[in-house]
């Protein structure tokens, strides 16, 4: 499946993580945004399931250190929320509980798995051959991560994807580990929900405001 010219897999790219994004901010509609998400990542996950056999390195290590980075950044992100939005600050906890623990019940698994499928197991797995190096991989993910969130018309959202799709599209090209990713990811996305800057990542405020 993965063998293909040059030509061809750029014109993918190109129309997947650059067109794709921008004819879904046109449309503006959810059911599409998240139904073509999931579909695609559907057809990832069924195009490029490692075999059974195949010996996986232990994750613990890994883990640990996804962990323990977690541990140091957190506290600057909450922060870095209370000095430069103090109206935000804690917002959907202190405002709305229920929600917020829906969120982090949810959000996990409609939203971050279908994202690290695409834009972490895809891209590196359809897309290495493309470019020179695994850090320029890992750049080229991380962009293109932070491109499609666009979505959200705000340079916040934007921001802090491109810099989050940078730490886990790195992880990712050192443990191999969709696990990992999906872990991480959901780990900074919740943070990011609790702490009070969810709504610059809130479809409906961008395209109804």
């Amino acid at each position: 499946m993965f063998k293909a010219p040059r030509y061809s897999l750029t014109t993918e790219f190109i129309c997947i993580f650059i067109l794709g994004p921008i004819l879904l901010l046109v449309l503006r509609n959810a059911l599409v945004l998240f139904g073509s998400l999931w579909v695609a990542a559907f057809i990832t996950w069924l195009k490029t399931r490692p075999p059974k056999a195949l010996t996986k390195p232990p994750l613990r290590p890994h883990l640990k250190s996804l962990l323990q980075r977690f541990c140091v950044l957190a506290p600057c992100i909450l922060l870095m929320t209370w000095l430069v939005f103090p109206h935000n600050f804690l917002s959907l906890p202190r405002t709305n509980p229920k929600l917020w623990g829906l969120v982090l019940l949810l959000y996990p698994v409609l939203s971050v798995w279908p994202q690290e499928m695409l834009y972490r197991r895809f891209l590196f797995t359809r897309y290495s051959a493309l470019f020179s190096s695994n850090h320029a991989v890992v750049l080229a993910s991380a962009l293109a991560f932070g491109f499609a969130h666009i979505l959200f018309l705000n340079a916040i959202a934007i921001g802090l994807c491109t810099i989050g799709g940078l730490l886990f599209a790195r992880d990712y090209a050192k443990h191999n580990s969709l696990l990992l990713s999906c872990i991480e990811h959901a780990l900074y996305g919740c943070l990011l929900f609790t702490a009070g800057l969810g709504r610059f990542f809130y479809t409906g405020a961008a395209w109804h405001h």
